[in-house]
C-alpha cells in the first residue's frame, strides 16, 4: 500500500515510492527504493519533507514500537491511504477538469501545413540543429568559443517549422538516444519550449531567444564529469554539488559568449530554480524566477522525467505530465503548468492509449481544440490483433465506441504493454539520428 509519511518517520527498511518533488532536483536521482542506511534518511531528510512509502515492498509504519509518535502533528489516516491507482485517477480527473476549463487565449498562429507535409523540412531541421549543438557541447569542452551565429540559424529554422505545424518537431522529438543524451536533451528542450511559446502567443522575436536559450541551456554540463553525469546509482552530496555546478558554469560561458541576449540566459539561469525556493542553484522563490526561467524549468523537467538514463526509466508523456500537475503548486507555476497540459494535449504525441472498446493505438497528432480528440494510429483490435496496415482515426469523427458513447481513450498505458514502441507508428524515421 501506498502511504505516505513525513521525512521524520523514515526508517531504515522501508521502500520510497515517490519523493514530495522530482527526483532531478534530489541526489536520488530516480524513484522507488529501498532505504539502506542512516545516510539515506539524512539525504531524504535534507531535501524532502515527505514522501510516499509502499508497505508491500517495505517497513511500515509501527505504532506499537513508537513509530507513531513521529508522525507529531503530522495530520493523515493512515488507515484509509489512497492506492497507486485510485491516486492517479483522481490526479487524471482533476488535470482534465482543471485543463478543460482553463481559460484559453485566442491563438495567434494557425497551422499553415499538415503534419505529413511538414515533416520532411522539420526532419531536416532537426538533424541539422542535432550537428549544431554536438559541435557546440564539444567547443565548450574544449574551452572553445561557441558557433552563436550558427546556433541563431538552426534555431531560426525551427521557429519557422514550429509556426507551421509544432506537431511535426515534437513527434520527431520523441527519437531518444540513450548514448547522446545531453545533445538530444539540448534540442528536445528547444524544441518544447518552441512549441509551449507558439502556444502561449510568442511573437517571432521572442521565440528565437527562447529557442536559443532553450538550445544552449545546458552547456555547463560540459564542465561535469562524464562519470557524475552517467552515474547508475545515488550521487554523493559532494557530487551533487558539482552536478549542481553546471548551472553556474553554464551562465558563466553564456555570459562570456557575444551574441547571447540576457533574456535567452535566463533558461540556463534558472531551469533548476522552483517555486518553493528548494531549487537550485540560488534557491530563489516563484516571484524572483523570470518567465524564461519558469518556460525553462518546466520543459526541462518534462523531457529529463521522460527519458531513460542510466539510473532511470523514464515514464510516458502522459505520466510525466500527471506528475508536473501535482507537484505544480510546489515546484512550478500553475497557471503554466495547465497552459503546458493545454499545449502537449492531455495524450501528447507518442502516448500509447487503450480505447473503449479495448483496440490499441497511438496518439499521432493533437487536436487544439478538443483536447480529449486528438487522431489515433490504431494498432491492435479489441482482440489484441494487429490492424493491417494500422489505421489512423479522427476522434473528432465520434466514431462509435460503446454502450452508444463515441469512441474515446480509456487509458495511457506505459510504452512497451503489449511489445509495442510507439515511435514504430508515428511517421518519423527510427534511423534518423543514427549517423555522425
Amino acid at each position: 500500500m501506498r502511504k505516505k509519511i513525513p521525512v521524520s518517520a523514515i526508517k531504515i527498511g522501508m521502500y520510497i515510492l515517490e519523493l514530495d518533488r522530482p527526483w532531478i532536483e534530489t541526489s536520488f536521482l530516480f524513484q522507488g527504493f529501498a532505504v539502506l542506511d542512516d545516510e539515506d534518511i539524512a539525504k531524504l531528510n535534507k531535501h524532502c519533507e515527505y514522501v510516499f512509502i509502499d508497505t508491500e515492498q517495505g517497513l511500515d509504519i509501527d505504532h506499537s514500537n513508537g513509530d507513531g509518535d513521529k508522525l507529531g502533528n503530522w495530520h493523515i489516516d493512515l488507515t484509509s491511504q489512497e492506492s497507486e491507482a485510485d491516486t492517479s485517477r483522481r490526479l487524471e480527473q482533476e488535470m482534465k477538469a482543471t485543463v478543460s476549463s482553463s481559460a484559453s487565449r485566442p491563438p495567434r498562429y494557425q497551422d499553415k501545413s499538415s503534419l505529413e507535409d511538414e515533416l520532411e523540412v522539420a526532419s531536416e531541421t532537426t538533424v541539422k540543429t542535432r550537428n549544431v549543438i554536438r559541435s557546440i557541447l564539444d567547443d565548450v569542452r574544449l574551452g572553445k568559443s561557441i558557433d552563436t551565429e550558427g546556433a541563431k540559424k538552426a534555431v531560426g529554422s525551427m521557429v519557422q517549422s514550429i509556426i507551421r505545424n509544432p506537431d511535426a518537431m515534437v513527434c520527431l522529438s520523441q527519437l531518444k538516444v540513450k548514448d547522446e543524451y545531453t545533445a538530444l536533451h539540448s534540442l528536445r528542450v528547444s524544441i518544447l519550449a518552441l512549441a509551449f511559446g507558439r502556444h502561449l502567443g510568442f511573437d517571432e522575436e521572442q521565440l528565437n531567444l527562447l529557442g536559443l536559450g532553450a538550445l544552449l541551456h545546458d552547456v555547463g554540463k560540459m564542465k561535469v564529469p562524464n562519470d557524475i553525469i552517467n552515474k547508475p546509482g545515488r550521487l554523493t552530496e559532494q557530487e551533487f554539488d558539482i552536478m549542481r555546478s553546471h548551472v553556474p558554469e553554464g551562465v558563466k560561458i553564456l555570459e562570456a559568449t557575444s551574441g547571447v541576449h540576457t533574456v535567452a540566459i535566463d533558461v540556463a539561469r534558472y531551469h533548476h530554480e522552483r517555486s518553493s525556493g528548494e531549487g537550485y542553484a540560488k534557491g530563489l522563490k516563484e516571484g524572483q524566477i523570470s518567465h524564461f526561467g519558469k518556460i525553462g524549468g518546466i520543459v526541462d523537467c518534462y523531457d529529463a522525467i521522460t527519458s531513460d538514463r542510466a539510473y532511470h526509466e523514464g515514464m510516458s508523456s502522459h505520466g510525466a505530465l500527471k506528475k508536473m500537475y501535482e507537484w505544480r503548486h510546489k515546484d512550478f507555476d500553475p497557471k503554466l503548468i495547465e497552459q503546458f497540459i493545454q499545449c502537449m494535449g492531455i495524450y501528447p504525441i507518442g502516448s500509447l492509449v487503450e480505447m473503449t472498446t479495448g483496440s490499441i493505438g497511438v496518439v499521432a497528432t493533437i487536436n487544439r481544440e478538443r483536447r480529449l480528440k486528438p487522431k489515433v494510429v490504431m494498432i491492435l483490435t479489441e482482440s489484441k490483433i494487429p490492424m493491417k496496415p494500422p489505421k489512423v482515426i479522427d476522434l473528432m469523427a465520434n466514431l462509435p465506441g460503446v454502450e452508444g458513447k463515441p469512441l474515446a481513450i480509456k487509458a495511457v498505458l506505459p510504452s512497451g504493454t503489449h511489445d509495442i514502441n510507439p515511435t514504430d507508428f508515428l511517421p518519423i524515421r527510427e534511423d534518423l539520428f543514427k549517423s555522425s
